[in-house]
């Protein structure tokens, strides 16, 4: 009996230790609820701080709250371009704010067309007579772009400013599979639709090479230009001709580098930057830590300053990340999820619809539900228009072809018009340790497709009559929408992937224009005057999420995480974690049928908060493995 009543206890004593811990978080979460939400009363005079801890997107993906709350170190985050420029924007305009801060220690980058929008919203800072002031550890290429924009640019003493420009290379691993003896399957049309490219062969097309030089070509002069505008000074010629001489010119030391060749103004730690801003914005009454200085945060100055919700409802629906099958979202486009928040415009009293595109496409399937579901928008008489971010190509142009107008920036990588399936199979690899395969079959489909025995004549050429088949329906989708005829459209489809310039030149871009432009005409369309407002669907902030970063140590509180962006050794070493993680997507991509596809290869991938770390590299490769 002893010994049954010291187990009782026991199990008491647990279960009330349990009780005391629920009753803790659950006090801990209804305070953190009640006080995490930003306050329009958190602004003060000062500056408006734009503190980018992480990558600058089109949509943020749902932030997983286990994973947020049990990370060592405050996670990386993900920031609508949107919110940023009307933040940046609403600076201009509130008299509170005296300066604009752009602190980009942990910034991870963003697409090229994003980065313009935030630094064409930073130039109207400047033009209200109100300085922005930049500070990173060090600057890559899209740090680059963005202070470009600031009157001051700071950058730590053993930071720098590193200019590499688009490209590389990429992987391919067409004489590993025949190593291997993995037969793989391709069924593509289109002469520059290398995304199969790399499990074929070991080198690229030439094709494929001579799309790639224009592509990359177009984009970086457009860089160039944006950057030599907005800083004279900054003389990107000399740190991309000759880095090596221009880095032992200033003695190995990057921030002088950085500093002799105008992409700086200033060399100091984060504390001499913040007294510099203390000059402008003033003392910060809340904290004593040297370099504070008076300042409201984005959600702040948003809260501040709700949209208005006038007039009539021009719906915005969003295609953001890879097209995929079912709900998937936000930040990967799932089909099923995007057609019912269009169906839901549809229903609601909407009357317009502008499409934001930012994809590199995907499923094929996906593309075709969310294309019919625009059509049947279109079909009540109302007005649609296509506005391209960074990439709208291959299925990101599919579901653009209802629009009676694309809109698309110099920079917006499109096109890309064909598609390819990708089947490997087995057979000759299992031969080789005695496994061999034997049947009856009563047609030439039966057990098929087999993708461990192989798959038979019949059925490789009835999938690429399939492709081929919706590949003319493509077309045909693109002509109907441009105007054009089906040969027009195929001379400049073939997979071949266009800057924003050329396909206007092409015509599968009417006009250079962002959303704000693309909205204007939908809305003049369906003549509403001035009397609108935008109606986002989909998307819309986790009403938790404010609570995860404050429970964690988020955008409100400072961190002492390492800087994202280091010196020059720690940039390569993130780009490193980049490129293993890319290999481990790849391999992934392999071995998971996803149909048929119409997906970019050489479209710039949106950069992810959440991307090439170790952890997410070897979960990945346990996929790939099947390990889970």
């Amino acid at each position: 009996m002893g010994f049954a009543r010291k187990v009782w206890h026991l199990l008491v004593g647990i279960k009330d230790g349990l009780v005391l811990l629920l009753m803790l978080l659950f006090f801990m979460t209804l305070f953190a609820a009640l006080t995490a939400r930003p306050s329009p009363g958190q602004v003060r005079e000062g500056a408006l701080l734009v503190k980018l801890d992480g990558a600058v997107v089109e949509e943020p993906a749902a932030v997983d709250p286990l994973e947020a709350l049990m990370a060592s170190e405050a996670p990386l985050k993900e920031y609508r371009a949107r919110d940023v420029v009307r933040a940046i924007d609403l600076a201009a305009k509130d008299e509170r704010i005296k300066a604009v801060v752009l602190d980009l220690s942990r910034f991870t980058g963003g697409g090229q067309v994003h980065m313009s929008e935030i630094g064409a919203a930073l130039d109207r800072v400047r033009a209200a007579k109100k300085p922005v002031l930049a500070y990173a550890t060090a600057y890559a290429d899209d740090g680059v772009q963005l202070a470009a924009h600031a009157s001051e640019v700071w950058v730590d003493p053993l930071g720098g400013a590193f200019v590499a420009g688009p490209g590389g290379e990429r992987l391919y691993f067409g004489a590993l599979l025949q190593r291997l003896k993995i037969t793989t399957h391709v069924f593509k049309v289109g002469t520059y639709k290398d995304f199969v490219e790399p499990y074929l062969y070991d080198k690229a097309s030439a094709p494929s090479l001579d799309a790639r030089r224009a592509l990359y070509g177009a984009v970086w002069d457009n860089w160039k230009a944006e950057v030599a505008k907005a800083r004279p000074k900054a003389d990107i010629a000399r740190v991309t001709a000759d880095p090596v001489g221009w880095f032992k010119a200033a003695g190995g030391d990057a921030a002088k580098a950085a500093l002799q060749a105008g992409l700086v103004d200033k060399i100091g730690d984060k504390t001499a930057f913040g007294l510099r801003v203390r000059e402008i914005a003033g003392e910060d009454p809340y904290s004593e830590k040297p370099g504070a200085y008076a300042h409201t945060r984005m959600p702040a100055l948003l809260a501040a300053h709700p949209q208005d919700q006038s007039g009539q409802a021009v719906a915005v629906v969003t295609v953001a990340g890879e097209l995929v099958d079912g709900k998937a979202g936000p930040g990967t486009a799932g089909g099923t999820r995007i057609a019912r928040l269009i169906d839901e415009a549809t229903t609601d009293d909407t009357k317009a619809l502008v499409l934001r595109v930012d994809s590199p496409g995907g499923s094929v399937f996906a593309s075709e539900e969310i294309r019919s579901a625009l059509l049947r928008y279109k079909a009540s008489g109302r007005p649609i228009a296509v506005s391209m971010a960074n990439v709208a190509a291959s299925g990101g142009y599919w579901v653009s072809t209802p629009a009676q107008r694309i809109f698309a920036e110099p920079s917006t990588v499109t096109g890309s018009i064909g598609i390819f399936s990708i089947i490997p199979s087995f057979e000759r690899a299992l031969a080789d340790y005695g496994v061999n395969s034997d049947g009856v079959r009563t047609t030439p489909l039966s057990g098929q497709p087999d993708l461990i025995s192989g798959l038979t004549p019949e059925v490789e050429s009835m999938l690429q009559a399939n492709i081929e088949h919706n590949y003319g329906r493509f077309i045909g989708l693109v002509a109907t929408s441009r105007g054009k005829t089906a040969e027009q459209v195929d001379a400049v489809a073939q997979g071949r992937v266009w800057d924003g310039g050329t396909a206007r030149q092409n015509g599968l871009v009417d006009q250079f224009g962002g959303l704000n432009d693309a909205l204007a005409w939908v809305a003049n369309s369906a003549k509403l005057g001035d009397n609108w407002h935008p109606r986002f669907y989909g998307g819309e902030a986790d009403p938790y999420a404010s609570l995860v970063e404050r429970l964690g140590g988020g955008d409100e509180e400072e961190t002492d995480a390492p800087a994202a962006a280091g010196d020059l050794a720690a940039l390569i070493g993130r780009q490193q974690d980049a490129r293993l993680g890319q290999l481990a997507g790849e391999l992934e991509r392999l071995v998971s049928l996803r149909g048929t596809q119409a997906l970019c290869l050489d479209c710039p991938v949106e950069p992810r908060a959440a991307d090439a770390g170790p952890k997410g590299l070897l979960a990945r490769l346990a996929k790939v493995l099947g390990l889970v």
